[in-house]
């Protein structure tokens, strides 16, 4: 099976029926280490399961850190605008990387100056021609 390249996250999960409505658990992961973020709305595809899983045992992954470094460069294209008017955009496991004196659209060249376990700051170097 084929999936796009734009998936946050893919995990086995039950459906559960409450009163009159249905749920479906994320994985607390998937959140903390993923691209997923709480809050946000997003659009779910529920897939036949070939064979009825087993319950894995809840086993705690270990943290992967921030998968961008203070120094590291990146060529980028700004997504979307936060709060404060400052570019977004996301790498890695859906990473969230700032960048003041952007917008949307914007391909640039950037250096991470500051990185934390959910989101880092950088400046621009370079703009794309």
């Amino acid at each position: 099976m084929e999936l796009p390249d734009d998936v946050l996250c893919l995990y086995t999960a039950r459906v559960t029926e409450n009163q009159d409505s249905y749920t479906i658990e994320v994985p607390k992961q998937e959140v903390e280490l993923g691209g997923v973020q709480s809050g946000e709305v997003y659009r779910a595809a529920l897939l036949p399961s070939a064979v009825e899983p087993e319950p894995a045992p809840r086993v705690r992954a270990e943290p992967q850190g921030p998968p961008l470094e203070e120094g590291d460069i990146r060529d980028v294209e700004i997504e979307r605008l936060g709060d404060q008017g400052d570019g977004l955009v996301k790498v890695d496991r859906g990473y969230v990387v700032i960048v003041p004196g952007t917008d949307v659209g914007d391909r640039v060249t950037i250096r991470v100056t500051e990185a934390k376990e959910n989101v880092a700051f950088a400046e621009v170097i370079k703009e794309a021609r």
